[in-house]
């Protein structure tokens, strides 16, 4: 379970440019629960995922995982049990690397940094054994850099590479903004299927509002640091894509967009 509780986040703080965030911001992620967030740019989407993550820190507030208290804990130690996925295809993988150093790499994670072979040959039929139910044709690229994949492949084998190691959180930011209409829904399948076969507690964030109904048992909105529409369980199966539309245009009418 993820808790934020009473989050403060100010951004230029002391200058002309400051900016308040998150006021008293409290969210609560329940086990299992995968939560479709949406909302404006700078609704605080993307920098909620930060604040859980540790890429950012915050003002004031507790985050709490498990009944622990991480507020301090840096960045690379919460990725131990957190895999992430990013909008940007690149993020998520070593261009310059093939597709088993970049398997391998994911596949140490957490895990002690002794001298050895950065590669093991050995788990390379492994490694083809999860690539193949992706149909992309990956497994049979073991030797070709990612850097020449297409946008697709490489978000895929992100997503793959994210969620190697034992986690207990997924966490997606706008996964499939970057790829065409066809690639986004294989991305989305995927997401869905991996997701409900780990077990993962997860929260996606999207500019997709139908991904977010279809997809996931939470839906939340986000506006201004706040959460405005929160919907879960039988009432987020009821949820319609043109009832999140119409409350999203309202948001935009109200400030002008």
């Amino acid at each position: 379970m993820i808790e934020l509780k009473q989050i403060q986040k100010y951004y230029n703080p002391g200058s002309v440019n400051e900016m308040c965030l998150f006021d008293d911001f409290s969210l609560t992620v329940q086990d299992g629960e995968f939560v479709s967030v949406v909302g404006s740019n700078g609704s605080g989407k993307t920098s909620m995922l930060n604040i859980i993550c540790g890429s950012i820190p915050i003002d004031q507030g507790q985050i709490i995982v498990n009944g622990v208290d991480i507020t301090v804990r840096k960045d690379y130690l919460r990725h131990r049990s957190i895999g992430r996925v990013y909008q940007d295809p690149s993020k998520g993988t070593c261009p310059s690397m093939n597709i088993l150093e970049n398997m391998s790499i994911a596949d140490n994670k957490g895990k002690p940094f002794n001298l050895g072979r950065g590669t093991n040959k050995a788990k390379i039929e492994s490694y083809r054994d999860l690539l193949r139910p992706l149909n992309l044709g990956l497994e049979d690229k073991m030797y070709t850099q990612v850097g020449s994949l297409s946008g697709g492949q490489r978000q895929a084998l992100s997503l793959l590479m994210s969620t190697m190691t034992p986690i207990e959180f997924l966490i997606l930011d706008e996964h499939t903004a970057a790829l065409d209409p066809k690639t986004a829904e294989i991305i989305m399948r995927l997401t869905d299927q991996i997701v409900k076969e780990k077990k993962l507690t997860t929260i996606m964030v999207t500019h997709n509002l139908r991904y977010a109904v279809e997809y996931g048992n939470r839906l939340v909105m986000m506006h201004e640091g706040n959460v405005i529409v929160d919907k879960a369980g039988e009432e987020k199966k009821n949820v319609q894509t043109e009832e999140i539309m119409s409350v999203f245009n309202k948001i935009s009418v109200e400030c002008g967009n």
